[in-house]
């Protein structure tokens, strides 16, 4: 029988035991847990990251750069098991002492740069390769407006209803109800504005479109949480439109490959060094690999 009453005590203290699937790397406290190097692959970029919603931002961001010609955006990408807890290893703190993925290393400098957050490293890719990020002041203004909603919204969506509705050990019919009612106010939000601008900054794609797509896209597309029937996500009839263009680019279906490690193989490239990666794993499609 589950006590539906509960009053917080005056002095919280940890319980190990609670927190559903990924209780075992949730804690209270921050800093490495072992000491643990990370790889070093052959480009200037380097990438430590997982195919979440917000891993794949980055890796969008950097085949999209790499569509456009950019030949300096090529990159490594490594996979961090989040599951294992990897973000909790010793180099991958130094780069994010945050212990979130992505995080990103430009060593292209005399002095190597370290990026974290995915909003903070999507603008300083824009901003180093002048890609992706209007030039138009008003447009710029537009753009970050949305990236910068992206941020702050979708803590709602995975924190908030993706872990009380798939992950949480107990359905808390409040929490479920209170983060549904979020997120759909949320997809109305982008609904509206989906309605008269082909993109979110208008005409122009942008890194405000890279940052929000792996998140409402997928959601209205089905590819997380297996919400979209409880949440009526086919009423939203500009989003849908939106997330199917940008769906379609090729920069986006290589993106959301990278650091994958679950689903069919022929959708997964655990680890990115050079282009030719995706033709070896498209390979996969008729003759599946052994992992």
């Amino acid at each position: 029988m589950i006590d539906t009453e509960y009053t917080p005590p005056k002095v919280w203290k940890w319980n190990t035991e609670n927190g559903g699937n990924w209780a075992s790397i949730n804690r209270p406290i921050a800093g490495a847990t072992s000491e643990k190097e990370l790889p070093v692959g052959k480009h200037p970029l380097q990438l430590y990251s997982l195919a979440t919603p917000n891993g794949v931002k980055v890796t969008m961001m950097l085949e999209e750069l790499l569509e456009l010609g950019h030949k300096g955006a090529e990159y490594d990408a490594y996979l961090i098991n989040i599951g294992d807890g990897d973000q909790f290893g010793s180099g991958f703190v130094d780069i994010n002492p945050n212990s979130k993925i992505p995080a990103l290393m430009d060593r292209s400098g005399d002095t190597p740069t370290r990026v974290f957050e995915s909003g903070s490293i999507l603008l300083y890719l824009a901003e180093k390769f002048g890609a992706l990020l209007p030039t138009d002041p008003a447009k710029r203004v537009q753009c970050m407006n949305w990236l910068f909603w992206q941020m702050g919204s979708a803590p709602y969506l995975g924190g908030g209803f993706g872990h009380f509705y798939t992950y949480a050990p107990i359905k808390i019919e409040y929490c479920v109800d209170r983060f549904a009612m979020e997120v759909k106010r949320q997809l109305d939000v982008l609904d509206r504005h989906l309605a008269d601008n082909r993109f979110m900054a208008g005409d122009e794609y942008t890194i405000a479109d890279i940052a929000i797509w792996p998140w409402y896209g997928a959601l209205v597309a089905n590819r997380i949480y297996e919400a979209a029937e409880f949440l009526s996500t086919h009423e939203y009839e500009h989003v849908n439109r939106w997330e199917k263009e940008i769906g379609e680019r090729p920069a986006a279906q290589r993106g959301k490959m990278v650091n994958r490690a679950w689903g069919e193989l022929n959708e997964q490239l655990r680890e990115r060094h050079d282009a030719s990666d995706f033709e070896l794993r498209t390979q996969d499609k008729l003759e599946p690999a052994e992992d």
